[in-house]
């Protein structure tokens, strides 16, 4: 079998650019346990798009969750994936239970239903986004940094669920909260047949205001997190720019930020940190 470590590497950097880049700036002996993290991440995330039929992603998510409480070792080895997880795991002592938590809530992706209430797409986005930073601080600095961490999460999802938008609507998936949709009368049906209304630009500033309220929580937290955690943040660089962007953009052609201008914010805030949530 291909060395997981390496393995994993090559999937983060086509797969998820921005931490692929941040993980450039992180302990060089530490970076293959970041990689396996975020491999494990992008298996997750990209279930959906992977098995097409709700049957089959929950299979995929069974088998992970089974490989975290310890079933399926045989399996497990084999799976470069897998096998650098579990590695990891065990050397950082990283809790399956916040991983096994990640997986059941990204079976929400899996399905059509939409969110119903802005308390459960913060527990959404708690529970993938803030758990995925809060390992990856512990990998490099040890646990109890969630003060910075949730809200770092948070606002990376929310940014990441606004770029969504249109394809979420195409396919009849609504991350945009039920609660913000009746309050301001947009209809779903509207959403998905591609009509862009008054409303649903009230809607998504709200979000847009909920992401940059996540970001100052982190700016008044940041000096918290030791120095050599700084690099699991970086990626945060990216949200304020994008909200930006997205602020000027047609809900269903949000523009987002090029790749080169992704990198030189993330390259930019490694060499002066106020910049992660600045």
């Amino acid at each position: 079998m291909q060395d997981p470590f390496a393995y994993c590497a090559e999937l983060v950097r086509a797969a998820d650019r921005d931490r692929y880049l941040a993980t450039l700036f992180a302990p060089a002996q530490q970076r293959g346990a970041l990689h396996a993290l975020y491999a494990f991440n992008v298996e997750i995330a990209r279930v959906r798009e992977v098995a097409r039929q709700p049957l089959a992603g929950e299979i995929r998510l069974q088998w992970w969750t089974d490989v975290l409480r310890g079933e399926r070792t045989e399996e497990a080895n084999a799976n470069p994936v897998a096998a650098g997880l579990l590695a990891i795991i065990e050397q950082y002592g990283l809790a399956a239970d916040r991983l096994i938590d990640l997986i059941d809530a990204r079976r929400f992706d899996l399905y059509d239903e939409p969110m119903a209430a802005l308390a459960d797409l913060e527990i959404y986005t708690s529970r993938t986004s803030s758990a995925l930073f809060a390992l990856a601080v512990q990998v490099l600095a040890g646990s109890g940094y969630d003060a910075v961490t949730a809200p770092a999460g948070r606002a990376y999802a929310i940014a990441a669920v606004l770029r969504g938008f249109p394809l979420h609507a195409a396919r009849h998936q609504l991350y945009v909260p039920g609660e913000l949709l009746e309050r301001h009368q947009v209809n779903t049906e509207d959403i998905f047949a591609g009509r862009v209304s008054a409303g649903l630009a009230t809607v998504l500033a709200e979000l847009r205001a909920l992401a940059l309220g996540q970001l100052e929580a982190v700016h008044e937290r940041i000096a918290e997190l030791p120095a050599q955690a700084l690099p699991v943040l970086l990626p945060v660089a990216t949200v304020r720019p994008a909200l930006r962007r997205l602020e000027r953009s047609e809900a269903f052609s949000p523009a987002d930020l090029p790749p080169w201008r992704r990198q030189w914010l993330i390259w930019r805030a490694a060499h002066n940190p106020a910049r992660i949530a600045g």
